[in-house]
This record gives structure tokens, sequence and C-alpha cells, in this order.
């Protein structure tokens, strides 16, 4: 199929930013609808002005096959909330009021083939979301999504993992956009058995030319994120950011860890 180009908006831009001026990307996933329904608002706006780079939104759902115990508990109580895809993409537009802070969702696929799938990616962009990951989506299937992000200007965002040869991680940096999301290790989210991070960043490096390479997975700690990005171009933190959510539940203690880790990175 022919593929249109990827066009730049904010996620790319403040990627080169960062880039230019010799910094890594803090990049710090929320659960949609949690704690309560009407927390995802306070919570980006919390984490942008306390020195998040990128914000992922997690869509809640019942199965996530990627995630640990800590974000799936996060998930079934945005259920219970009322969360829904609808509901999350009109925090989305609130959030814009407020930041341009770049937005990525990141979910399943159960709850966008439900809504629609075009109208999921027109929507998502009209909103004010930058970029998709799609973890269950193989390379073998981006196509069936491509043409409605390139289509919307929405990155197209892919993982790569320690297993992933040398070959395919060249194929799906191609595909990909915004940047690779490297998986630290094979498994689901929040676990801690981090291995050679040094080498197998390096790895990715050498046969992703295109993108940015951000780690992501059992990233717990200002030391945990200062180690990898010696090596990256940026952390992804997720379980450890929604823990510290559910164990403090004050802004201010949140945006302080986070501002922790910023300066560690």
């Amino acid at each position: 199929m022919k593929r249109e180009k990827y066009e730049s908006n904010r996620l790319t831009t403040k990627l080169t930013q960062l880039r230019e001026r010799n910094e890594k990307a803090l990049v710090l996933f929320l659960t949609a609808g949690y704690p309560k329904l009407d927390s995802t608002v306070p919570l980006v706006l919390e984490l942008a002005q306390a020195g998040a780079d990128i914000i992922e939104l997690g869509i809640p759902f019942s199965d996530p096959l990627a995630d640990g115990p800590v974000i799936q508990a996060s998930s079934q109580q945005a259920i219970k909330n009322g969360i829904t895809l609808e509901y999350i993409l009109g925090q989305v537009k609130e959030i814009r009021k407020h930041t341009n802070i770049p937005l990525v969702l990141m979910g399943y696929l159960n709850p966008i083939l439900h809504y629609g799938e075009e109208k999921f990616f027109a929507d998502a962009r009209k909103s004010g979301i930058d970029g998709i990951i799609l973890p269950e989506v193989p390379l073998e299937e981006t196509d069936r999504f491509l043409s409605f992000t390139r289509k919307h200007h929405l990155a197209d965002i892919l993982l790569v993992s320690p297993a992933t040869t040398d070959k395919r991680i060249r194929e799906i940096d191609e595909v990909s956009s915004g940047f690779l999301y490297c998986v630290s290790t094979t498994g689901v989210t929040g676990r801690s058995n981090i291995g050679d991070i040094e080498s197998y960043v390096k790895r990715v490096k050498r046969h992703a030319k295109k993108n940015p390479v951000l780690v992501g997975f059992g990233i717990k700690t200002p030391t945990d994120a200062q180690r990898i990005a010696q090596h990256a171009d940026g952390v992804i933190i997720g379980s450890a950011l929604i823990q510290k959510i559910t164990q403090v539940g004050t802004a201010t203690e949140i945006g302080d860890w986070v501002r922790q880790l910023k300066n560690a990175i």
C-alpha cells in the first residue's frame, strides 16, 4: 500500500528540542480515569508542571495483556469508575485548554474497534492526541492502521524487546514514527528484573537509525531512570507512577517525585 509521510507534531517537536539541548525525555504513563473518573486532567497538568516531557494516557481494558498487576488494577478501577473512550477524548480536549504537552494514547484494539477504527483516529487527532501505541499489534498488522495514523498526523509508536532480532529492529524502526518504544525486559509492565540495558540499547541504536530510542517497563526510581537514561534517549515510567498515585494521593508529593525523576536524567 502507498504510505503517506508522517508529519511532525508536538511529540516529534518536543523530542527534537530535547535532543538539541542534549536532554533526555521523561515520559509518564497514567491510566485514564484512575484513581477517580475525573482525576486525569488535574494529574496531567500536575505532571506537566513538574517536568514531564510527554504523557501517555492508558485506555483501560479488561484484559490488558502487556500490563502487570499495578496497571491492571488501575484499569479495573477506572472501568468501575465509568471511564469510556469517549470520556477520555473529552478529557484530552480539556487538557488542551491548559497545556501543550505531547499526549500519546496507549491501548488495546477491542475498545478501538468498538468505537470504530477510522473514527477513533480522527477523533483522537481532533481532541489533541499526538501519537498512538497499540502494544498487541505486530509489525505485520500495522498496515491496517498506518493509513489512519498518517492521514491524521499521529505518530505510530511501535515496540521492540530484548528478543527482537536485528533485522526486525530495522524493520520496526522504519515503520515507526515519533519514537521507538524499547521494552527493557520480556514480560509485562512493572517487572524490575532489568538486565544488561547498556548492551541492549546499544544494539537497538545500531539498527534503529530513524527514531529516538526510549526505554520503558520496570523503571521504578530516580536511580533506575538515571542509569537507563545514560544509554537511551529517554525513559518511560508507568507502574511506579501509578503506585505513587495510589499510595500518596496528593498532587504536591507526586509533583516532587516527578521533579526528582527529571533531575536524575
